[in-house]
């Protein structure tokens, strides 16, 4: 799927129609202060058990990519619904 590089939504911050860069949000480290961290953390300590064996074949065919907007004029990233899954997606610059 091609996405342009910028478009025209409308900013919850300027409340008003502007133009905003597209950008693609990468996977950040799991925080070690969760509570599941935490609880994965101390279940792996030792000896180890893993707590839950891992699936076979249920992979997920797709990537899930989230798209956040960065508006031109007051600089707020902000998103417009939730992220989607697709096979590959590609930011592009539409003249």
């Amino acid at each position: 799927m091609k996405f342009p590089k910028e478009v025209r939504i409308y900013c919850p911050y300027c409340k008003k129609h502007t133009i905003h860069e597209v950008i693609i949000v990468k996977k950040r480290p799991r925080s070690k202060l969760s509570q599941g961290q935490r609880r994965f953390l101390r279940k792996m300590k030792g000896y180890g058990s893993f707590p839950k064996e891992n699936p076979k074949g249920r992979e997920k065919p797709t990537k899930r990519y989230d798209i956040r907007f960065k508006c031109k004029e007051c600089g707020k990233i902000h998103t417009h619904g939730k992220s989607f899954r697709i096979k590959k997606l590609e930011i592009t610059k539409i003249s």
